[in-house]
C-alpha cells in the first residue's frame, strides 16, 4: 500500500510512470476522487446546457492507429495541454485516448473540437468519468510491468497492514494495492473505521471487463489523516 500523488494524468506511487504526469499528480487538486476543484469551480457553460465537471481530463475516440502525442497536441493547439495518455489493449493502439489540461475550463473549451479531423478521420471529444480515466492508468501501468503483480488472497484487516513507510508520499489521496479481488467499499470504510472515510470518498479500480484490479484509491481531508 503506497501513497498517490494526484494531479496529471496518472498516478505516482513511488515508480516512474512518467515525471511530467507524476509532478502534475504532486500539486492538482483536480484529480482527487469526489473532488469538483477548489471553489466549487464554474466557468461559462455552453448552449447545450451541460454543467462542467471540474475535472480537467477529456476523453477522445475515433483517432488514427498512427496517431501519436504530438499528433493530439497539435489537434489542441492553443490549449494548454499537460499530459496524455494513450489507450492500449494487449500492446495495441485502440484509437482512444485521455487528455490531461491545465484546468477544467480548458477541458471543457476542449470539448469545442468534437468531430474535428485529424487527417481523414473526425474525433469525438466528450467528457470523461474520473473512473475511467483511473481505471485507464491502472491499466497501462500494469501491461507495462512497472510494478510487481499481485495476486491477494487474504481477507480485509491482514494483508492491508503490510506498509512500507519509508516509500510513502504524504498527499490526501491513499492508493492501497494488494486488496481482496472481492473488496467492497463498506470493507474499506470499516478498515478505516477511525477516520470519517465515507463510501463517495472511495474508487475501487476496474478492469475494462469490469473486474476489480486489487487497487483502490481512498480521499482523506488532509494528509495528515491519510
Amino acid at each position: 500500500m503506497k501513497r498517490a500523488m494526484v494531479g496529471s494524468g496518472g498516478v505516482s506511487d513511488g515508480y516512474e510512470v512518467g515525471s511530467k504526469r507524476q509532478r502534475m499528480m504532486e500539486s492538482n487538486p483536480y484529480f482527487a476522487v469526489g473532488s469538483s476543484g477548489p471553489g466549487g469551480y464554474q466557468p461559462y457553460g455552453y448552449g447545450s446546457g451541460l454543467q462542467p465537471s471540474g475535472f480537467p481530463v477529456v476523453r477522445l475516440r475515433g483517432l488514427p492507429f498512427n496517431c501519436t502525442d504530438i499528433d493530439i497536441i497539435k489537434f489542441f493547439a492553443g490549449l494548454d495541454v499537460v499530459d496524455v495518455l494513450l489507450v492500449n489493449k494487449s500492446g495495441r493502439f485502440t484509437g482512444e485516448a485521455f487528455v490531461v489540461f491545465a484546468s477544467p475550463m480548458q477541458a471543457d473549451l476542449a470539448l469545442n473540437r468534437d468531430r474535428q479531423n485529424m487527417g481523414r478521420r473526425y474525433v469525438e471529444v466528450f467528457r470523461c468519468k474520473k473512473q475511467d480515466y483511473y481505471n485507464a492508468v491502472a491499466s497501462e501501468v500494469n501491461y507495462e510491468g512497472i510494478y510487481d503483480k499481485v495476486q491477494p488472497t487474504s481477507p480485509p484487516g491482514q494483508s492491508w497492514k503490510s506498509i512500507d513507510k519509508e516509500q510513502l508520499e504524504y498527499t490526501e489521496i491513499l492508493r492501497m494495492r494488494g486488496l481482496p479481488f472481492s473488496v467492497t467499499k463498506e470493507q474499506i470504510v470499516k478498515f478505516f473505521g477511525d477516520f470519517n472515510v465515507t463510501k463517495d470518498k472511495i474508487h475501487i479500480a476496474c478492469r475494462a471487463d469490469g473486474k476489480t484490479t486489487g487497487e483502490a484509491y481512498v480521499e482523506f481531508a488532509s494528509a495528515g489523516e491519510a
